[in-house]
């Protein structure tokens, strides 16, 4: 039986391409209803129109409270569309991957780990500050460079200190960096560090995740979501910080307050949760969930940066994918048919 790690994606995956995934790939009819039922319920868009629309539109499918909910079902989807041929060893995910990987792995509920994506993502809507930028610190091979990383990382912390400022670490990324800040600290980044290509990259719609300047929704959430709503996991999940929470060990209320609280205010360190998946369980192949393929690169990056089975450059990743996949992007329909149900 073929091992695998599920790797669960985070906000800006469901984008125009991603239009009818629901549609074509939720694998429940009665759970994609239930979750409609909860977002009617509660004044919001369906899923299914929202899905269903003839095109795309940043302003409504990319809000927080919509865009949450929608990746949320594609990942969840696809995790139950995996075939009994695979074993699933761990869950992973990549900020608000998280959520959707407590329910991939059992440690809530379905519709619990719907109402507290969605949930989230409504908060960070009405009450989240500041923004996000992405810059990377690899080369065009994804070879990390240790020195260009604590340079990029040493300014980050000076721009932070400036009176009037504020920017930190949000996501460690594979070979990007991506930044919480509010205007002040993001735009004296972007005017310090040089071109490349696309980036510095300014993401719309985004809150300073995983910073200090979410701290509201942090006691928000604390507040409203009690630890009842949490279980021990049938599998074993890696969080933003590296920790495994093992099933029939894990501490409720530890797993609540990490949850609401640390995974909300600190960085989120999706590149050690890649390394630790790999060092700690082995598997066979990694899948990621979709929507959207764009995490590949970061977690080709975070096991080159591991130098994992000997995988030290793009060229070796690439090379290595040809021969005998190791990364399996859900989101490519080539790709997604050998993992899935009835391969």
């Amino acid at each position: 039986m073929t091992t695998a790690v599920l790797i669960c994606p985070g906000r800006g995956t469901y984008t125009k391409t991603e239009l009818g995934t629901l549609a074509r790939h939720f694998p429940d009819a009665a759970l994609l209803e239930e979750f409609d039922v909860q977002r009617a319920s509660a004044g919001h868009e369906t899923l299914s129109k929202l899905d269903s629309s003839a095109r795309f539109s940043k302003d409504r499918h990319g809000r927080g409270d919509n865009a949450s909910g929608l990746i949320f079902a594609a990942s969840l989807g696809d995790a139950m569309s995996i075939s009994q041929d695979i074993d699933i060893v761990a869950v992973t995910g990549n900020s608000m991957g998280w959520y959707t990987t407590l329910a991939c792995a059992g440690a809530v509920t379905a519709a619990d780990g719907f109402n507290i994506t969605t949930t989230m993502g409504q908060m960070m809507q009405d009450h989240g500050m500041g923004g996000q930028v992405l810059y990377p610190h690899v080369g065009p091979n994804w070879q990390a460079s240790a020195d260009q990383k604590q340079r990029l990382l040493a300014l980050v912390e000076d721009i932070g200190t400036r009176p009037g400022h504020v920017l930190t670490l949000s996501i460690d990324l594979g070979g990007t960096l991506v930044l919480a800040g509010d205007h002040a600290g993001l735009a004296a980044f972007e005017s310090s560090v040089p071109q490349r290509d696309r980036f510095p990259m300014r993401l719309s719609g985004h809150a300073g995740f995983h910073s200090p300047l979410v701290a509201q929704v942090s006691e928000a959430a604390l507040s409203h979501f009690s630890v009842s709503a949490f279980q021990q996991p049938d599998i074993p999940m890696i969080d933003g910080r590296g920790r495994i929470w093992w099933p029939h060990a894990s501490d409720m209320n530890g797993l609540w307050d990490y949850t609401f609280g640390h995974q909300v205010t600190a960085p989120y360190d999706f590149t050690h949760a890649v390394t630790v998946a790999a060092r700690e369980f082995a598997p066979d192949v990694f899948i990621l969930a979709g929507p959207g393929t764009t995490l590949g690169s970061a977690v080709a990056q975070s096991l080159i940066a591991a130098n994992w089975q000997g995988i030290a450059s793009k060229a070796d990743f690439q090379a290595r994918q040809e021969a005998e996949p190791l990364l399996i992007s859900m989101g490519r329909e080539d790709q997604r048919a050998l993992v899935t149900k009835g391969h």
